[in-house]
This record gives C-alpha cells, structure tokens and sequence, in this order.
C-alpha cells in the first residue's frame, strides 16, 4: 500500500503536539542498498544507535549506519548488527558492577532484551517519515509526553480494542522500541534509559513509541474519532475541586448514572 508519508507525519505531528519528527527505519541486507537512498548520510565518527537516532528525529537527516559505525555490541545486537549470539555479549559481564550487582543479574538482562536475528542484515538506515525515503520503512517511531502517549494510545484502541502490556527491561530501552518492534511486529511503548536521553538528545518528559507504519492509520483515524467526541491533545484541566457531574455530562450525556 502506497501511502503520503508527509501527510501521516504531520497528521501525528499536528494531533500529537509532537516536539520532534516522527521516523522511520528499515534493515537492509546490503551495505549497498542503505547508501543507494538518496541524500543519505553516514556517520564521520564513532556513535551510539541513540546518537543516529536523535540525528533523523530532531535533526531531520537520513542516516545509515552498519555495525563498525556504533561504539559497542550493545548497540548492535538490538537491530541485527551482530553480536547477539556472542556468550560473552550474552553474559552481560560488562554492564557487571555499571548498571548490576551480579554477573547473574547481567545475565538475566541481557537475556529480557529484545533483538533482531543475527546475521541477516549488514545495515540500517533511519530517516524523517515525512521524507519518504524508506518507503515503506520496517517501524515508525516517535517520542512524545505522556499524555500524547495515551493518547495515541486511546486511538489504536478505538476500534479493534487490544490491551496492550510491554516490558521494562531498564538500561538498554531500546529493546523495549525498536527492537521489540523490529521483532514482535507490534506497537511497543518505551521509557528511555539513560544512554537514550544522555546520547540521544531525548528529553526528561519524553516516551517513545515504535510501531509498524500501518497501525498508524488505524490510530490516526481513532484520534480524529475521539476529537470529535471531545476529546483531544493537550487534555483541558477541569480543576481537582470542582463538581464533576458538568464535566462528566458533557463526555456521557446519554450515560449519566451508569458509571463513567
């Protein structure tokens, strides 16, 4: 399905009060096929994935990476650069005494993380959605406050409701997005760690959610079904000691006394 890549990001960025773009990335099995995109950049230094990542969000580039452009396995392993079938990677011993106690503590983190398969893909590419340049990208991605996540979230659960549970693997988030996006297919909801907001430019009030690019549609549309209820981002404050029964009328004028 061919879609306007413009016109859906500035959709999310218009109902979403989004502070940086949304974006995409795609794997590729070839180093050759991510430089083919046009206007691609590649990195003149050593980075994280979080550093390429804040480059295409709040930048606006489109950037390619393969696994010698990122400073650890860590990064790697996430998105299938390799590494992720390594027994020292897997065991965790350099996150021992940095991010836990025990080398069984690292284990078992390492092991919580959501990666891509190892060994298929030599490359990634990310880039503005607006753009169009991954057409069609593997996820969509966007960070935005807590309140825009519910938001978003309440859209997707419009029509075809899902409840949706996600995980906390801690430091490395990233596994939570991208990486469980990348591999599950499904929409994934992070709180990013440290090496996200110390890296990757990501803000203290900042969520991120990586989703395929179809199931924005079906949010887009819940969002715009919801606004016509009444319902939109930035929520109003009706005040915490007001009489409720105004408020509550006007969203389930129909339903009063039913329970809200």
């Amino acid at each position: 399905m061919t879609r306007d890549w413009k016109t859906l990001a500035g959709d999310l960025e218009r109902l979403l009060k989004l502070r940086c773009v949304p974006f995409g990335m795609k794997l590729f099995e070839t180093r050759d096929e991510m430089e083919a995109i046009p206007r691609i950049r590649r990195p003149k230094g050593v980075h994280t994935l979080d550093q390429a990542v804040g480059q295409a969000s709040r930048l606006g580039w489109t950037v390619g990476i393969t696994a010698d452009d990122l400073v650890g396995a860590q990064c790697r392993a996430v998105v299938g650069l390799g590494n992720a079938k390594d027994a020292v990677w897997r065991s965790g011993q350099h996150m021992v005494g940095v991010w836990f106690e025990t080398e069984d503590d690292a284990t078992k983190h390492q092991a919580a993380m959501h990666c891509v398969e190892d060994g298929r893909y030599e490359a990634l590419a990310i880039s503005p959605l607006a753009s169009g340049r991954l057409d069609p990208p593997d996820i969509a991605l966007f960070y935005a406050t807590p309140g825009a996540m519910i938001y978003f979230i309440n859209g997707l659960q419009w029509s075809g409701y899902e409840n949706f549970e996600w995980s906390v693997v801690g430091e490395s988030a990233c596994a939570d997005s991208w990486g469980r996006a990348l591999t599950k297919r499904q929409p994934s909801l992070s709180i990013p760690c440290f090496a996200e907001r110390r890296y990757g430019g990501v803000l203290d009030d900042e969520m991120l959610m990586a989703l395929p690019p179809e199931q924005l549609d079906q949010a887009i549309a819940g969002m715009a079904a919801l606004s016509r209820n009444g319902f939109r981002y930035p929520f109003p404050q009706y005040g915490i000691q007001q009489d409720v029964r105004e408020g509550m009328g006007v969203s389930y004028p129909a339903k009063e006394g039913q329970g809200a």
